[in-house]
């Protein structure tokens, strides 16, 4: 099964941090620079038309987007469902967390700080406003209950802290969130994978030292 990602890419690094706690091995494809355009040699459109990454070619079938990968490895390759319950509440809360992450927490990231990495632009107060906002949804998600959907550890949780640890290198203050700080650090120390998660942010941090 293999797997084509960058290592500095939070959605890429929330796929590998569920194949850890699945047991899961890759043949770990890295995708060197998107920038020059690595992505869209024929092969690599021939398995994923959008050239985008993380893409996962497992047997012939190919997938691309991370919550859909994280969703198809716990369906396919767990031993049990405690990341992603068959319960259709509990599935429906935890989808809604993963559509939260995609379309607005790390979507704030990339509106707010991709244009001043990749197209030196000045920063966009409006767009910070964004993330903060987004922040606030997610401490009130975590008001009174352990992990981002519930009492019980999920996909969600793994999704979130690619995210969350993508912010922190960054520089962004989310402690003074305190639901947000008091899980990240408990979720942290608990995530297969972290050690790995964290030397992808480590590879991303560069463009902020730059």
């Amino acid at each position: 099964m293999d797997l084509y990602y960058r290592p500095g890419s939070a959605p890429c690094r929330s796929v590998l941090m569920t194949a850890k706690a699945l047991g899961v091995e890759f043949d770990k494809k890295t995708i060197i620079n998107t920038r020059a355009g690595e992505q869209f040699k024929p092969e690599y459109l021939k398995i994923n038309p959008q050239h985008t990454i993380p893409t996962l070619h497992d047997n012939g079938f190919a997938l691309w987007e991370s919550r859909a990968i994280m969703v198809y490895l716990v369906e396919k390759y767990g031993k049990d469902d405690k990341l992603f319950p068959k319960d259709v509440q509990r599935q429906a809360l935890i989808n809604q967390r993963l559509y939260f992450d995609m379309g607005t927490l790390y979507k704030s990231f990339s509106e707010y700080y991709y244009p001043q990495i990749f197209l030196k632009k000045p920063a966009n107060e409006e767009n910070y406003k964004k993330i903060e906002v987004a922040f606030e949804f997610l401490d009130t998600f975590l008001e009174g209950q352990t992990y981002s959907a519930g009492e019980d550890y999920s996909l969600a949780d793994i999704a979130f802290l690619a995210t969350v640890s993508t912010f922190e290198v960054a520089g962004f203050d989310f402690k003074r969130y305190a639901n947000v700080a008091r899980w990240y650090e408990q979720t942290k120390k608990l995530t297969a994978g972290w050690e790995e998660n964290w030397a992808g942010c480590q590879e991303f941090r560069k463009y902020f030292d730059n």
